[in-house]
């Protein structure tokens, strides 16, 4: 009777317990879960890298990192998250990769002695943070190396080191996923077979590199600044990225024309809160709330873009960070030095000619001389370059043909931009368009 009491007691008293014990254990689960997720958005590139330089291995670091995050989620339920989770993933992921290839050796005796050399590779720099910063440049320049051609070169930096997926590479590239897709698997095999070293280049062997890793960092942060597709116009994390790593590569090798893309990016980024209005439609520059741009970054620009532009050869990003300093400059879009503008514009195609730049030199050359001079540029254009498929291209000849009152042409012009275009804002902006127009 007394244990039949006893256990009525226990039956009582433990069921509320246990409920709340599996209530707060559900909880823990679930802010684990976001916080690691949100760990795997910001910070997986960067602890990818530093797998990369420590195990020597894309495929084997994809793999480390992936069971790193896993086990994250496992063990930070139990144990709480530690104080510095960016490292420890890092030192987990190298244990799992060791971990790995010494299972595997028992089939192949030359995995052993991988995993015995990444084991005795020094990682002291991990344990307290220090280098972890730097790993994703020394991999951007590994990426980036001669031995690749120029298009593997950005699409496995793309891919590998900003985490970019195939198909927003594609899109950037105008081409199929299956072809990027090529370049980064021949990229990396490339870089296996070849014993490429993932470190940042001599002083000597950088001015070489440089240009494709501009290439790349700019091509990252047009995308986040322009998102290829999608409902969102801009990805902050992209651009801030790309930011940071210029300051790197500044800091690393202060040439003219890295600090004239630092600039440029810098202008760019500074009108980002003008440039959407609270429901996420675009607005145009020169409709833009200008006391909304950021004139710290602003501040910074002017002073970066003097920097270059004192350098005895100037080159194309540097012109372009003069162009947007000409915009930041100015108070009001009435205020724009237009004149000055087009003659930048007059010096970047004789430095880099290409139909785009002509179409932007043709927008600045209608604020100058008049609309109709503007889409009379823009009109040749189309006669003789390959702009049919850009659909900023018809997006400007429609304005130009909308202020000039010819709204048949418009239309037209309006509808083909909007067959092209793949990003929600502007889809919307442009079919904002046509119906006042009807």
């Amino acid at each position: 009777m007394l244990n039949a009491d006893k256990n009525s007691e226990n039956e009582v008293f433990d069921s509320p317990r246990n409920s709340r014990i599996e209530a707060t254990s559900e909880d823990l689960a679930a802010e684990v879960r976001r916080v690691v997720e949100g760990l795997y958005r910001t910070e997986s590139r960067r602890v990818f890298a530093t797998l990369v330089r420590l195990i020597g291995d894309f495929e084997l670091a994809e793999d480390a990192l992936q069971e790193a995050f896993a086990a994250a989620m496992d063990q930070w339920s139990r144990e709480g998250v530690p104080a510095n989770p960016r490292t420890w993933l890092v030192s987990t992921g190298r244990f799992k990769a060791i971990d790995s290839l010494r299972r595997r050796a028992r089939f192949d005796a030359s995995l052993g002695e991988i995993a015995r050399r990444i084991n005795e590779t020094d990682n002291s720099n991990v344990a307290d943070g220090e280098g972890i910063e730097d790993d994703r440049l020394r991999l951007i320049f590994t990426c980036c190396h001669p031995a690749l051609p120029p298009n593997a070169q950005v699409a496995l930096t793309l891919r590998e080191v900003c985490g970019l997926k195939t198909e927003e590479i594609a899109r950037a590239f105008l081409t199929s996923p299956t072809t990027i897709a090529q370049r980064v698997v021949r990229g990396k095999a490339k870089i296996r077979d070849a014993g490429i070293p993932y470190q940042v280049p001599s002083v000597n062997d950088l001015p070489d590199r440089l240009d494709s890793v501009l290439s790349v960092i700019y091509l990252v942060f047009n995308e986040g600044y322009s998102a290829s597709s999608g409902e969102s116009l801009t990805r902050q994390d992209l651009t801030e990225e790309a930011i940071r790593v210029c300051r790197l590569l500044v800091e690393l090798l202060p040439d003219a024309e890295a600090i004239g893309l630092l600039a440029l990016m810098l202008f760019q980024e500074s009108r980002r809160s003008a440039r959407t209005s609270t429901t996420g439609d675009l607005i145009l520059l020169e409709d833009q709330d200008r006391t909304l741009w950021n004139r710290e970054r602003i501040s910074e620009g002017m002073a970066l873009v003097e920097r270059a532009l004192a350098s005895q050869e100037v080159g194309a990003y540097t012109i372009q960070a003069a162009i947007a300093g000409v915009h930041a400059d100015a108070r009001t879009a009435a205020e724009t030095n237009w004149e000055r503008a087009v003659s930048l514009y007059d010096l970047l195609l004789q430095i880099n000619p290409s139909p785009v730049v002509e179409l932007n030199r043709a927008v600045a050359v209608a604020m100058q001389n008049g609309i109709e001079a503007g889409l009379r540029l823009v009109d040749e254009l189309f006669h003789r370059s390959e702009l049919d498929d850009y659909y900023l291209a018809h997006s400007v000849r429609a304005d130009f043909q909308r202020r000039l009152g010819r709204n048949s042409e418009a239309k037209e012009s309006y509808e083909r931009a909007l067959t092209l275009v793949q990003q929600g804002p502007e889809r919307r902006f442009l079919e904002k368009r046509l119906r006042e127009l009807s």
